[in-house]
This record gives structure tokens, C-alpha cells and sequence, in this order.
């Protein structure tokens, strides 16, 4: 059986997850938020205490189940969605991140999460890295501005203390450290298509995607069926 992926990446605050989630229930996919992982460790890691600059220090991850409900994470069978956009994981998520060892064992269990199902996955490497034969790949973006912006939005909605200016600065802080590690850094893919959601809003970008996923997936079938 054929199965199709969406891959979407970008960086934080982006829209992302909101455009990834409304596409996967659209499409009725299995919607893996790989950001939401990344998150969930940095969790676990700062609540028994590691050193969160030491890349060895996440050992426990072979010991983490990590599996999505209906688009929500739970880690080790706990619900991880409020717990895990504290300000204090937002701004340590992108250390760990960058770590090797974190980045080999979260990309193995979205490979297998993705081996079985039809997804939309959202994240920084996707297209590049998890899933470069990706039916679809979207590289999504928007000003520090406008991130911070709807990010102090969400924060407010959820009753979690948010400053506008401080968290423009720790937006940039954040792409400059995916954009520049090493490893598997946050990039465009070269087959990814490049949105700009600055001006717009995230109903609109996702009938654009969604659209683009279709004809894609319709042409495919086509030229399938037409061998």
C-alpha cells in the first residue's frame, strides 16, 4: 500500500503546527508535530535535572515512549501539550536540539512513526533530513516580527507570562542556533516550496497547501495508473 507525506519546516513561530494540524485533518493524516518532541525532552531533560549543554546526558530518550493522539504528544502515556510551552523548554529546546545523539533517536522514531501511515509532519528538517522523498515539501516563514507577534498571542491565550520584546529576541536568538548548527541545521530544501505567511492568515496558507499536496498526489496516481 502507498503511502504519501507532507513535510512542511520553517522556523519558530512560523505557523507551522496550526497549518500542519488543519492539513492532517483535512486530508484525515496522521499529524507527527516533531517540534513537540524536541520539547518533550527538553521537558524531561530539565526535570531530572541534566545538563542540558551536555550532549550525552540524554540517555533516558532510550527509554522514552514517545506516540501521537490525534495530534497531541504523550510521552511516557502523559498528555504533553500545555506542559511542554513553558518559557523556561522555549528557550532551552534549541540546545538540546542540536545535539547529535537527540537529533539521531527523535529522527528515527518520526522515520518509523511516518514508515506505516499517511503524514503531515511539521518541523526544521524534514524535507532535508527525516523525509527527503516527502511527496510535498513546504518551506514556511514569516518576520521576527509577525512570529513573535502570534506567538505572545498564543502565550496570552494559555495564561503563560509573555513579553512582545523579549520574545522577538529570543525568536531571533532561536534561528540563529537552528539555522547555524552543524547538524542537520534548519534550511529550505531545494525542492521545498517557499511561503512567506507574514501577511497572511493560516486558513489561507493552508488551502494553498493543501491544494498543492492534491494535484500532486493526483498526478502521481495518474502517471501510476497510466504505466
Amino acid at each position: 500500500m502507498t503511502h504519501y507525506a507532507l513535510a512542511i519546516d520553517g522556523p519558530a513561530g512560523a505557523g507551522k503546527s496550526s497549518v500542519a494540524k488543519m492539513l492532517a485533518k483535512r486530508l484525515g493524516y496522521t499529524y507527527i508535530d516533531t517540534g513537540a518532541m524536541y520539547r518533550a525532552t527538553t521537558h524531561k531533560a530539565l526535570k531530572l535535572g541534566k545538563n542540558i549543554e551536555d550532549p550525552q546526558a540524554f540517555s533516558f530518550l532510550d527509554d522514552t515512549t514517545m506516540t501521537f493522539k490525534n495530534g497531541v504528544l504523550y510521552m511516557d502515556g502523559q498528555r504533553m501539550d500545555d506542559k511542554i510551552r513553558s518559557n523556561e523548554v522555549s528557550n532551552n529546546v534549541s540546545i538540546v536540539a542540536s545535539h547529535i545523539p537527540v537529533r539521531n533517536k527523535l529522527v528515527e522514531l518520526q522515520q518509523q512513526m511516518a514508515e506505516n501511515h499517511d503524514v503531515v509532519m511539521d518541523g526544521r528538517d524534514i524535507g532535508t533530513v527525516v523525509l527527503p522523498d516527502a511527496d510535498l515539501k513546504i518551506f514556511l516563514t514569516a518576520s521576527v516580527e509577525e512570529r513573535a507577534k502570534r506567538r505572545h498571542q498564543e502565550n496570552v491565550s494559555m495564561g503563560i507570562e509573555s513579553d512582545l520584546e523579549q520574545l522577538k529576541k529570543e525568536i531571533a536568538r532561536r534561528d540563529g542556533i537552528d539555522s547555524s548548527r552543524k547538524y542537520n541545521p534548519l534550511k529550505k530544501a531545494e525542492d521545498a516550496i517557499y511561503l512567506d505567511t507574514s501577511n497572511l492568515d493560516m486558513d489561507s496558507v493552508a488551502s494553498t497547501i493543501y491544494d498543492l499536496f492534491i494535484n500532486v498526489i493526483n498526478t502521481k496516481e495518474s502517471e501510476e495508473h497510466g504505466s
